[in-house]
């Protein structure tokens, strides 16, 4: 084996090393990363050849945790790893966006880079050191790929910044950012933010470059030792044929420049010119050319295409659908549009458009998540939704995409740290993003609709939130930033920056670069255009709900909560269960008992649509918790429980039971206690003392009837 390492700091006291030549050896790279007890695999393989007619990269990033790398057993029947869980899948995400774009453009071989978590100290964030792994895995190999690139953490408490923090240190931060980037440029920034200003998270990007620079220079330095590394393999993934490239070029450049300089605000029609430019070029071909190079005419044609729009952009200032770079589409929204869900939204700008539905639960709709590092219980959902007849496509429907859990976990990072205390909200909240239709930024669309929705529904936000999606076409020399991305033009552009914020902050972030040298100058400009466009969005939020509703809906299903000692919950809850059971059957509620806090005291939530249910569940379980007493010389009015041959057993009280002996029934001599009384009859007592043996309650009824007077005896 030939097993080379490097060791690397951050700066922090923290020891990095990765290491190739002894694990994965049959793959095309391999590399072990480990910080402290926490070890990642990482492999990359591609294939030498690619398939037929290929024009893009089909590249897929596959991160898994293993149960064995915590000591513990998968949940679930078959008791092995499954199915890739949200967050790996967002791990994986992070990481296809940092490596895409330093790929060569001509390199279309299916590439696979694997990595997981081998070995967990539970102390140390494994996703943090994904990139690097991977990276580090590419550079080892053969692979034809323009790094190193790598990726940290970094977060921000009490003014300092900590690169690649312990799950301990990530605990209150003010931001959580993944920050990816060569030695020379960022390429992908992703986080959340507690709405800090633009300044803040430029320099929190800086402070990161930092870093990443350590992590690339160990990459190349690993690497330059490692022989398979030294020569990239040769590929020919392109049919090329360049007359008949600058053929098309010249006939279709002007024709789409001029099609993107009318600024037609129609999605369909533009699609329809630009379609028959291709079909006019067809028809001055011979049909079997058209045949023959049908492959390479449309890759061509998109080739002069992009270059016709970006160019005249760039010359002309003048947007494909006819607005100016920081100019917000046409937006309308809708609050309460649904009436059967507790709170409801429409958002659309342009030709995006939204449908957000809230749904508010309790305590047992909880989302629980039990990963190899994280054991939790989420109280906050949104899902996002991208069906095809949003793009006006019909295509297969196989499951929820990657894509669909990206944006919905970015909104979510939006709104949530906006979303009230648990004191002030006692339900679990559920967002639904339904996309109907789409033509660029439907993420931003669901965090507006979002903050409408939880707005109509009652939930008291602290602050609303907008999004919006920004732009860049740049040739090196000259650039424009672009408020509001169309779906072309972040197709055809050079950056998809993401922010979303309030009108004090930035909340949440995403931001993938396509090209090299995006300087701090761009990043600046895009940012200060961001706020003003977020800004202007809030306005048009606030035109349609400017606070939250006062009251939840009608047809909200009611919570109330109480706190009670913990040596109480066994009472509560019952042998077997059997009590809260009971009470739950009989008073239609549902009832969760949370896990006692640091005061030994646990919350108890009682969710109910029924009022009346509601208020008599409340009511029995204080009763244990708080069990009532009984005062010498009060009145209660107390149901027959029993009839005994002495008496009857009289509930006074919840949960407390008083003899009424027979010689208190009455003023007269009782014989048959059940010509006086019904077992269920309520009837009026009063506690005339305690046996002092026993200490039991000693109860009257005679005492509050009056006494009959006495008859004259006879002559």
């Amino acid at each position: 084996m030939n097993i080379v390492n490097k060791t690397i700091n951050l700066g922090n006291g923290k020891e990095i090393t990765i290491e190739t030549g002894k694990l994965a050896k049959q793959a095309d790279g391999a590399v072990v990363v480990r910080v402290g007890d926490t070890m990642l695999l990482a492999t990359a393989v591609s294939n030498k050849d690619a398939k037929e007619d290929m024009d893009f990269l089909p590249l897929t990033v596959d991160y898994r945790e293993k149960f064995a790398s915590t000591g513990r057993f998968p949940g679930g029947f078959l008791k092995r790893e499954a199915r890739p869980s949200d967050e790996e899948i967002l791990t994986m995400r992070l990481v296809d966006r940092a490596l895409r774009p330093l790929f060569p453009s001509d390199y279309h071989a299916d590439t696979q880079v694997m990595i997981q978590l081998m070995s967990s100290d539970k102390e140390n964030m494994p996703d943090q050191y994904n990139c690097f792994a991977a990276a580090a895995a590419l550079a080892v190999s053969d692979i034809p790929f323009n790094g190193p690139v790598s990726e940290v953490r970094i977060a921000k408490k009490d003014g300092t910044y900590i690169i690649n923090p312990t799950f301990a240190e990530l605990e209150g931060s003010e931001l959580d950012m993944m920050i990816a980037g060569t030695l020379d440029s960022i390429v992908m920034v992703e986080g959340e933010m507690q709405e800090v200003s633009e300044a803040e998270m430029l320099d929190a990007i800086k402070e990161a470059h930092k870093a990443i620079i350590i992590q690339c220079n160990a990459i190349n330095e690993l690497a330059a030792e490692v022989k398979k590394s030294l020569v990239k393999r040769e590929y020919n993934h392109e049919k090329k044929d360049e007359a008949l490239e600058k053929e098309i070029h010249a006939f279709a450049f002007q024709k789409c420049y001029d099609i993107a300089k009318q600024g037609l605000n129609d999605k369909a029609k533009r699609g329809e010119l630009f379609g028959d430019v291709k079909k006019a070029y067809i028809e001055t071909i011979s049909e079997e050319k058209a045949t023959e190079n049908a492959y390479l005419i449309s890759s061509y044609f998109k080739k002069a295409q992009k270059d016709g729009v970006r160019r005249c952009m760039l010359d002309e200032k003048i947007r494909l659908d006819g607005r100016k770079m920081d100019e917000i589409r046409h937006i309308w929204s809708e609050a309460g549009y649904l009436p059967s869900p507790h709170g409801s939204a429409l958002f659309q700008r342009g030709e995006t458009q939204a449908l957000m539905t809230l749904t508010l639960g309790s305590k047992l709709d909880v989302q629980r998540k039990d990963n190899p590092l994280v054991q939790k219980e989420e109280d906050f959902i949104l899902h996002y939704n991208f069906p095809p007849y949003s793009t006006g496509e019909a295509r297969p429907i196989r499951g929820v995409s990657r894509r669909e859990i990206g944006h919905g976990n970015l909104a979510l990072r939006a709104l949530k740290p906006m979303l009230p205390a648990k004191k002030d909200n006692p339900y679990t909240i559920r967002l639904v993003s339904e996309i109907l239709e789409s033509n660029g930024s439907s993420s931003m669309a669901t965090v507006c609709a979002g903050t409408i929705a939880l707005m109509d529904g009652g939930i008291k936000m602290k602050k609303p939130v907008s999004g919006i999606a920004m732009g860049l076409i740049t040739d090196s020399k000259d650039y424009v930033v672009l408020s509001d991305i169309l779906g072309d033009e972040d197709h055809l552009g050079d950056m998809d920056f993401k922010v979303t914020g309030t009108r004090d902050g930035i909340t949440a972030c995403q931001m993938d670069i396509k090209v090299e040298g995006l300087d701090n100058s761009m990043l600046e400009e895009a940012l200060a255009q961001a706020r003003t466009g977020r800004l202007h969005i809030l306005d048009k939020i606030e035109e349609t709900i400017t606070e939250a509703r006062s009251e939840y809906k009608a047809h909200v299903p009611r919570i109330e909560t109480v706190e009670v000692p913990d040596e109480c919950i066994g009472g509560i809850i019952g042998k077997g269960g059997e009590t809260i059971q009971a009470i739950q059957k009989e008073t239609s509620t549902s009832i969760s008992i949370g896990e006692p806090n640091e005061n030994k005291m646990a919350i108890i939530e009682v969710y109910s649509d029924d009022k009346a249910g509601l208020d008599e569940a409340m009511s029995r379980i204080k009763a244990i918790a708080f069990p009532p007493t009984a005062e010498i010389g009060e009145t209660y009015s107390g149901k027959v429980k029993n009839i005994v041959a002495f008496g009857a057993f009289v509930e006074i009280l919840p949960g407390i039971d008083a003899l009424l002996h027979v010689s208190e029934i009455a003023h007269e001599r009782v014989e048959k206690v059940e010509e006086y009384l019904k077992t269920g009859e309520i009837i009026d007592v009063k506690v005339i003392g305690k046996d002092p043996k026993n200490g039991k309650l000693k109860i009257s009824r005679k005492v509050l009837i009056p006494k009959p007077e006495k008859k004259e005896a006879n002559a």
